[in-house]
């Protein structure tokens, strides 16, 4: 048996390896025999674990201000010519109530890092949240923010929040990012969230600029020491409107390849096939879902304010009405051989 299979095996028996190890999968992504191996493992895991269950997530993206500056980001601060937005308290329940009506079970609240929505008025949106749908689970994706308000939020309701991590390397992170983010303070947030008791999701951006196989290798052994309860991956797609707008988009078969090695890793991940992966191929949810994933976060905020929240650029989806975006994905998962539910679909556990 080649070196390369027999640190395949490895990593499936052992479900870890060191970064060199993750960076010779990684460097033979294309190798015929290792990527049929990782995805028949991660779709067997999948299956034990969860069946053929697909879970819907109802995505709310209720403001698309943002106090940062992250190159990348269509939505960033220093973007004039974006068209700026607020949902209203009530926007957001009422996005809330459509759902609910259409059988989503977790709400996704995800916003710019907008100062406007303080601690004091996210309580309030989470509590109402709460009290309205105590069957749902309430998942948060407000960025960066102290322990004091994570905590709050927590008490509010909320039980899961999202912060994907970019990249595990220091270096990288800040050339991404203005000096006044750091590296040290995104993981401190991770941290603290976990700490408190929430189900934490990580992530990374795949083919963001400057990343090399080294850089995902060590993002592979930073979520085998986290162990986050989501892992959402998507490929990197440049905004026309930021630094690196000239830069190659990610690429769909090394998301397809890390999304396997995140599932033998953490079997019990929730891990979602994302938009990011379907705007670049068009089978690109089916793909991941083929991979090994198995969420899928349709879109619930208002139709005429999803052209305005673009992180990147010809993003899908953005004029479908609820209803008919969630019969379509219907016919996607079922392609791929699996089925949405409707439940909370929480998190059941890391091991087997």
């Amino acid at each position: 048996m080649s070196l390369l299979m027999e640190t395949a095996e490895k990593f499936i028996r052992d479900r870890k390896l060191d970064r060199s190890g993750y960076q010779l999968l990684l460097d033979h992504e294309q190798d015929p025999q290792l990527l049929s191996r990782i995805r028949e493992e991660a779709v067997a895991l999948r299956e034990k674990i969860y069946g053929h269950d697909v879970y819907i997530r109802g995505l709310i993206e209720f403001t698309n201000y943002c106090k940062n500056n992250c190159f990348y980001c269509g939505i960033r601060r220093d973007n004039r010519q974006l068209h700026r937005y607020r949902l209203t308290g009530e926007e957001i329940l009422s996005c809330c109530g459509q759902g609910y009506e259409l059988g989503f079970r977790t709400f996704v609240l995800q916003g710019g890092e907008d100062p406007y929505f303080d601690d004091d008025r996210m309580i309030q949106i989470v509590s109402e949240i709460r009290r309205s749908y105590p069957d749902c689970a309430i998942t948060l994706s407000l960025g960066e923010r102290t322990k004091e308000s994570y905590q709050r939020l927590f008490d509010a309701g909320a039980d899961r929040y999202l912060l994907r991590h970019e990249t595990a390397d220091a270096g990288h992170y800040q050339s991404l990012h203005p000096q006044v983010m750091s590296f040290e303070n995104r993981m401190r947030c991770l941290r603290d969230l976990k700490a408190i008791g929430y189900q934490v999701g990580a992530g990374m951006m795949v083919g963001s600029p400057g990343q090399t196989s080294l850089h995902l290798a060590e993002d592979l052994v930073f979520l085998q020491e986290l162990r986050p309860h989501m892992v959402g991956i998507g490929p990197f797609i440049p905004h026309h409107d930021t630094m690196y707008a000239g830069e190659p988009a990610g690429s769909v078969e090394t998301t397809l390849f890390l999304l396997s090695l995140i599932r033998i890793m953490l079997p019990g991940v929730l891990l979602p096939a994302t938009t990011a992966l379907g705007t670049l191929d068009p089978q690109g949810r089916e793909k991941g879902l083929m991979a090994g994933a198995n969420v899928i976060m349709p879109n619930l905020s208002p139709a005429e304010n999803r052209k305005d929240y673009v992180l990147y650029d010809n993003k899908i989806c953005i004029g479908e009405d609820p209803a008919c975006c969630l019969g379509c994905l219907e016919k996607r998962v079922s392609r791929a051989g699996c089925h949405l539910v409707t439940d909370r679909g929480d998190y059941k556990g890391g091991g087997l």
